[in-house]
């Protein structure tokens, strides 16, 4: 570059430079200590479900009258992908999936329009529907999940102390919602006999009408007077079972009357069939999960729930025992020490290399250790810099920045090397030091700069890609371009300076000469001189090794997110369409005692078992489950990878050999936006017939490759069901609806 000269001003105004090199380091250490601390990088989940119920509707009528209505309505949604559908007897479920090219800043207000315009159309529904109810937080990530076991102590009170322990946790910094999981509902069962409650000439409509009655909750007036207004309260709401019991009935046309608890047993229990269940090593337990606020430090919001658990722990009674699911702390703490360790040695190799090839003077014997020095003093200049400006910037420590560092150190030192070789060289020319120090700037600053744009240009594509996968790397591209240019700035304003104060410029021994007049280097330009010589030759030798690449491509196993090194496994465990959640509970237990046999049961640390609905979100990529009742759910953790292979082997054996009526799959857990399946195809048509016919004819083709494994349709299987027909005329001349 002609004219102004960088280097040169900022050896000139050495005390500025100096002051900005401190402050620069300092800010740098500064902002590593501040920035945030995360597994993956936040990305915005751009589905929700709409819910709806219609109790004993069939799926067909669920279809017709529900599902139907609210998918007409939500196709006016803009940037809307696609939408999915399921509908069971008395369920609807509606997936709403945007774009991926989406802006993030704009998916709160579609939302907000999905549910305005469900709400316009609320009326049109069937009597009897129970919601719609929407669901957009699917990127609530629980990444501290605990297992609260009783013994000797009730359900009940087992659920009273996981209350006391949300509230604590609720008040720990960086905690942004706590949520219960497992937690049965509690309901009062009134049990009789229908035969004696008919000879007594009672209904079962009046019984209902009359705990109806009882228990209403309506306004009884206020009494004004001069000094203030009284809010009249009404005795008689029922409070627990004996009131219920005590509650007075009357026979139809006498003054006959009895006491409920005379004819009939009330008892408090809980709802059965059970919706969900959370077991945790073969113990049924309540679970308590732990978000983290945004922009929070998820290292630092660990080591405060150590704490608060500690404490908790203290306070709990003997008998109630808390052990931890999810450990996302310990993971992001080991994935930055990696990290760390990573970069110590990468950036050893560099500096043994800086030392020994940028020092390596004419002797082969002497090592200059000064021009390598120079060059290590960048690279922690450098590092602090991009530091401060993903602190500025808002970007994390998680796995995609932190391979973008290591990534960028291997690229960053370029510019430095170039400047300081160049110093070296014009140094041993006779140049003086000033002179030698600016030259660089003046002959390759702008070559440094093109070259630096361009690697940076390489990953644009990512940086720009308008999608969810783009979305999770953009930082990549964005470490990588602060890396690399920050670089290019160190290179000409600091790396100039520094090698000024370091560098000697006493005159090299025999007078200045050309470095490049070695043997060594004439050998190397003879050969750059023939392959100028020899372009067309060189050409085709270029395109040929090119063409090479490119076929050895397709012996490369191609993956855009490999799996996840966690040591979790993910057991899916699907019962045939229609089975209940006592069948699929059975199912889980019988897999549990597979997990303690001798020959599995060393590799095993623990596991957490989810019976009719999947696990809560422990960590962003995961492919969450919804409720199902043929449906469980298990997280196994191994003692290490090794283990875990050893485990998935044998999990795939058992299932082949002793779950023959389950759909049993085994899976690493994911990097990267979470897809269900690696391959899916849709097919669909106007006939539910036809489509299920032409639907299982892909099927068997897609089975018939050798490398498809766990072929199947969310459809399922079909339900079976008991249908009564009924004469209705003779049922309505009986008085029966």
């Amino acid at each position: 570059m002609r004219g102004f000269n960088i280097s040169e001003w900022a050896i000139r105004h050495a005390a500025l430079t100096r002051y900005l090199l401190v402050v620069l380091l300092l800010g740098g250490v500064f902002a590593y200590f501040q920035l945030g601390q995360n597994e993956d990088p936040e990305f915005t989940f751009r589905v929700m479900v709409v819910s709806s119920r219609l109790p004993g509707a069939t799926a067909r009528q669920v279809e017709e009258q529900l599902t139907d209505r609210i998918e007409r309505k939500l196709q006016e949604t803009p940037y809307v992908d696609k939408i999915r559908s399921y509908s069971k007897p008395g369920e609807s479920l509606i997936f709403v999936v945007l774009l991926g090219s989406v802006p993030p800043k704009e998916v709160a207000g579609i939302w907000y329009q999905v549910r305005k315009k469900v709400g316009d159309i609320r009326n049109q529904l069937p009597a009897g529907t129970q919601g719609p109810f929407f669901n957009d937080e699917f990127g609530d990530t629980y990444g501290s999940l605990y297992a609260f076991s009783a013994d000797g102590f009730s359900y009940h009170e087992l659920k009273d102390y996981v209350d006391y322990a949300r509230q604590q946790l609720l008040h720990v910094p960086f905690v942004a919602k706590v949520e219960l999981f497992g937690v049965q509902d509690e309901k009062v069962f009134v049990e009789f006999s229908h035969k004696k409650f008919a000879q007594m000439g009672i209904g079962i409509e009046q019984v209902i009408a009359a705990l109806n009655a009882q228990n209403v909750i309506e306004p009884a007036g206020t009494l004004i007077t001069p000094e203030s207004d009284l809010q009249v309260r009404v005795s008689g709401q029922f409070r627990d079972e004996r009131d219920l019991e005590n509650l007075v009935l009357r026979v139809p046309g006498n003054s006959n009357a009895f006491r409920l608890g005379d004819f009939a047993t009330v008892t408090r229990a809980y709802a059965e069939p059970p919706v969900q269940k959370m077991r945790f090593n073969g113990k049924e337990v309540i679970g308590v999960g732990v978000s983290m606020a945004k922009g929070g430090d998820i290292v630092k919001l660990g080591h405060n729930l150590e704490q608060a658990m500690a404490k908790i722990r203290n306070d709990l009674p003997v008998g109630i025992e808390v052990a931890q699911v999810a450990d996302q702390p310990r993971v992001v703490k080991r994935s930055v020490g990696e990290f760390l360790r990573t970069l110590s040695e990468a950036v050893l190799i560099v500096l043994v290399v800086s030392f020994l090839s940028i020092g390596l003077h004419r002797h082969p014997l002497r090592v200059d250790m000064r021009p390598g020095l120079v060059v290590a003093l960048t690279i922690p200049l450098v590092l602090a810099v991009t530091f401060l400006c993903m602190w500025v910037f808002g970007i994390d420590f998680q796995k995609i920045s932190l391979g973008a560092l290591i990534i960028a150190l291997g690229l960053l030192v370029d510019d430095a090397i170039i400047v300081v070789e160049m110093m070296v060289r014009k140094l041993e020319e006779g140049y003086e030091r000033l002179d030698a120090a600016t030259f660089a700037y003046k002959s390759t600053a702008m070559p440094m700069l093109t070259g630096t744009l361009i690697t940076v240009a390489g990953f644009l594509p990512v940086g720009i890609a308008k999608s969810v996968a783009g979305e999770y790397t953009f930082s990549i591209f964005a470490v990588n371009a602060i890396a690399l240019i920050t670089s290019w700035i160190a290179a000409v304003f600091f790396t100039p300076y520094i090698g000024f104060l370091l560098l000697n410029e006493k005159p090299p021994a025999g007078g200045p000469h050309d470095p490049f007049d070695s043997p060594g280097y004439r050998r190397f330009g003879a050969l750059v001189d023939w392959c100028v010589d020899q372009r067309k030759t060189v050409i085709v030798i270029t395109l040929v090794v090119f063409a090479l690449g490119i076929f050895g491509f397709r012996f490369i196993q191609q993956q855009f997110f490999p799996d996840s090194n966690r040591e979790e496994l993910n057991v899916e465990l699907w019962l045939p369409e229609g089975a209940g959640f006592a069948a699929s509970e059975r199912e889980a237990r019988r897999f549990e005692a597979f997990l303690q046999r001798e020959d599995v049961a060393p590799d095993v640390v623990n596991y957490v078992t989810y019976v009719g609905t999947g696990s809560p979100r422990f960590f962003l990529p995961l492919d969450q489950q919804l409720t199902h009742a043929n449906f469980a759910q298990i997280f196994v953790l191994t003692k290490d990878v090794a283990a875990r292979e050893r485990v998935r082997e044998k999990m795939k054996a058992v299932f082949a050999a002793e779950f023959p009526d389950v759909r049993g799959r085994v899976n690493l857990l994911p990097n990267g936006p979470p897809v269900a399946y690696p391959v899916q195809f849709r097919v669909k048509g106007p006939d539910a017939v036809l489509v299920r016919k032409y639907a299982d004819q892909v099927k068997d083709v897609m089975r018939a490759d050798p490398n498809t494994v766990g072929v199947n349709d969310n459809w399922n299987e079909q339900i079976k069901v008991l249908r009564l027909d009924l004469d209705q005329d003779k049922a309505r001349a009986l008085g029966v609806s």
